[in-house]
Formats: structure tokens, C-alpha cells, sequence
């Protein structure tokens, strides 16, 4: 294990990942499914997660940029990968020579991406995003029309092939609302006007994890399935993820860089918003909000230390907190447990976002790379061994089944 890593470090387990595909995978048994990668995986690292959802039999993987979708070609991903954010001037020559689905959202997008096809000599693939209602990218159904008719034209001239017409959902981990039927009517229309156009996608997609997981008749021809993979819920009012059959994958640990007794009336990190009310023992966590720790969860946030939740005493500091153990003890380099699966007592992701304030996704994505990522899980060794000669992001191997 490398001397950081025995300061804190996030374990990843990717048997967590591959389960967690195949229970999303049967919940949508006639389509698809899209694991979606970006950000890191969700902070919890693209190249390892991507494999292991490769293996759970994800046939396709999805990415907001288009240098997360180059960094997974490089790491040896050869399988059918979209890439969605797009500005004017982006690399859209090299998306095409390394054949990732690009999404396009106007012809703006069109143009640049057919200029790119006829430089490289190649076929792009095309997937057209229709904005149902959700307000951000994609195009407006006024300009749909328009926007097909050009992509149709493009196709029939050999520029790039229309794999694919997609679109996404504003407020689908909200059971009943009425913007879910509106979307999936608008969605219908799209397809419609797409057909209509002489386009035959071979998907058409605008299920995200909380449609999977509760709208069967949302599904389509894929799925998109990003928080739920890692075993985060979309949200707490939809159900947990041992609800829906789902562990999370990131356990995020630390060991204890200091534990001294203090006084009672003791002021506690920057500003003195906690002070000990009588004798107690004080344990220092090196980790803080340069390490994406949310300093809004300051006096909040849970911790297990010594076979107990703590709650944060005092504000997060940029590289560490303390914890306040009244009259138990524990000792120097002893782990503390900031959240994890929660089946050994410890904490949430959930848990801290309640805390903070905000939602789980952003827990999870926001631990930044000062904290190693620690692989177990991965099929080939097991315990400590496995742990220390994954740390790091590797290339893919055994091809992408």
C-alpha cells in the first residue's frame, strides 16, 4: 500500500459493480444497458468500473466528455461508447476515428461533426438528442424537424450513420409526476418525426437509473444507468439501495492522525463552533474539504470511530476534522470510517448527504485525488493483497464482453 493511501483511502468493490449491473440489467430485460462512466466514474475510476460493468455485460459505456470517452479507448475499451457534451470546436475528428457515438443537439453540432467525418474519411456515428422537456441540451422540438431532415441528408451522403435518438428525463426519481408522462409523449413525437424523416436508429433511449428502476414502459431499446451501478440511489424518496437490490461500491476510510485529552470548555477547529462541554478525548481525521469532504457538513457529518457513530465536532477544515469521543478511547492510525455500504454499522453516503445538505451523487463524486482508490472485488485475488496491487487505474484486459 503506497504512504498516502495509509493516510485515507476510498475502497472501491467492484464485485459491488458487477452485481449492481446485473440487478439493473434485470430490471430491464429487453433492452440494452449503458454504464455511464463519467466523472471518473462517479469518482470511483472509470477505467476499473467500466471493466467491471463490461463484465456484468453492460454493452455500452456513456461519458459526458469527450476526454473521459478517449481515456477509456486508450486504457483498451473497444466496445460501443457514447460521449455527449459537446461545445463548437471540439474533437469531433477524433471521436469519429475512434468510433464513439457522439450526441448531437443542433445543427450547429451537425455541421461540425459532418465537416469532421468528410476530413478523416470516415463514417461518424450520430445520436440525435431531443430536449422533451428537461431544458438542457438537446433540441428544441420546434427544430426538430429541421435537425432531422439535415442529419437524414448527411446520412443518405455517406457523412455519418443516426445510431441512435435519446433524450432524458427531469424528474423521473419522482414517482407520478406529471413531467414524465408529458416527456414520454414529446419523446413518442420525436420518434415519430425522426421516422418520418427515413431515420431507423438502432437505439432510442431516455431511461436514466430511477426510470429503470420504476419505468418499465421508459425502457426502450437501451438503458442509462449511471448513479445505480455504483449503488448510490437516485434518491432517498424513491427507496435505499438495499430496496432495489443494490450495494454501494465506495467505503471511504481514514486512519486517525491524532487522539489527546482536552479539557472541558476546549475550542474546537476555526472559529469555535464546538466546544467540548467537559473532559473528553479528541480524535483527529486527516481528511478535509480539499479532499472533498463537505465543509457544509461541519457539526453534521457521521463518522465510525471506535465502534461508534461520531458526529463532526466543529467545522471541516481544508485537510482535516476532529471528533469529539467523550469517554471512550481509541488510538493513533486507528481506521476511521466516514461511509460505506452501512452493513457493518458505518455510515452512508446517503447518511453525509443528509448531513450536508445536498444529495448522494455529490458525495460520492466530489472525493477528490488526494484519496487513492483501492480495488478489491476484482475476481483475480483477494483481501489485502488484491487491495494494494489495485491501487491506480490499469488498462482493460480480456476484452470487453
Amino acid at each position: 500500500m503506497n504512504e498516502t493511501a495509509k493516510r485515507a483511502r476510498a475502497v472501491i468493490d467492484l464485485a459491488a459493480v458487477r452485481s449492481n449491473v446485473r440487478t439493473l440489467r434485470d430490471r430491464a430485460p429487453g433492452a440494452e444497458l449503458m454504464a455511464v462512466v463519467k466523472s471518473d466514474g462517479y469518482g470511483h475510476g472509470a477505467v476499473h468500473c467500466a471493466r467491471a460493468a463490461r463484465e456484468a455485460g453492460a454493452t455500452w459505456l456513456g461519458t459526458a466528455l469527450p476526454e473521459e470517452a478517449f481515456a477509456l479507448r486508450a486504457a483498451g475499451d473497444t466496445g460501443r461508447l457514447m460521449c455527449w457534451l459537446w461545445t463548437p470546436g471540439g474533437p469531433w475528428g477524433k471521436a469519429v476515428e475512434q468510433d464513439i457515438d457522439v450526441s448531437v443537439s443542433g445543427l450547429w453540432a451537425l455541421r461540425e461533426v459532418v465537416a469532421a467525418a468528410r476530413a478523416c474519411g470516415r463514417t461518424a456515428r450520430v445520436q440525435l438528442k431531443i430536449d422533451t422537456g428537461l431544458g438542457r441540451n438537446g433540441c428544441q422540438p420546434a427544430d426538430w424537424p429541421e435537425l432531422t431532415a439535415a442529419a437524414r441528408a448527411a446520412e443518405a451522403e455517406g457523412a455519418l450513420t443516426v445510431t441512435g435518438v435519446w433524450s432524458h428525463f427531469a424528474c423521473a426519481d419522482e414517482p407520478g409526476h406529471p413531467s414524465i408522462a408529458a416527456q414520454l409523449a414529446s419523446f413518442e413525437d420525436a420518434l415519430r418525426t425522426a421516422g418520418a424523416a427515413g431515420l431507423r436508429p438502432e437505439v432510442r433511449h431516455i431511461a436514466n437509473t430511477p426510470a429503470t428502476l420504476t419505468l418499465p414502459h421508459a425502457h426502450y431499446d437501451l438503458v442509462r444507468t449511471g448513479i445505480g451501478i455504483y449503488g448510490v440511489s437516485p434518491s432517498p424518496e424513491l427507496g435505499t439501495p438495499q430496496d432495489f437490490g443494490l450495494r454501494p461500491a465506495m467505503t471511504l476510510e481514514a486512519a486517525l492522525a491524532s487522539v489527546k485529552r482536552v479539557p472541558g470548555g476546549h475550542g474546537v477547529s476555526y472559529g469555535h463552533l464546538y466546544t467540548t462541554p467537559g473532559e473528553t478525548t479528541l480524535a483527529l481525521i486527516p481528511l478535509g474539504y480539499a479532499d472533498g469532504i463537505p465543509r457544509h457538513a461541519s457539526a453534521t457529518g457521521p463518522v465510525l470511530v471506535a465502534g461508534k457513530w461520531r458526529t463532526v465536532a466543529g467545522r471541516i477544515a481544508m485537510d482535516q476534522f476532529v471528533v469529539d469521543l467523550g469517554g471512550d478511547s481509541a488510538q493513533e492510525g486507528e481506521t476511521a470510517v466516514l461511509f460505506g455500504p452501512g452493513d457493518r454499522g458505518e455510515p452512508t453516503a446517503e447518511d453525509w448527504a443528509r448531513a450536508a445538505g445536498t444529495i448522494g451523487y455529490e458525495i460520492v463524486t466530489r472525493i477528490g485525488t488526494r484519496v487513492p482508490r483501492v480495488y478489491v472485488g476484482s475476481g483475480i485475488r483477494s483481501g489485502a493483497a488484491e487491495a494494494e496491487a489495485a491501487e491506480g487505474d490499469t488498462a482493460f484486459t480480456g476484452g470487453t464482453a
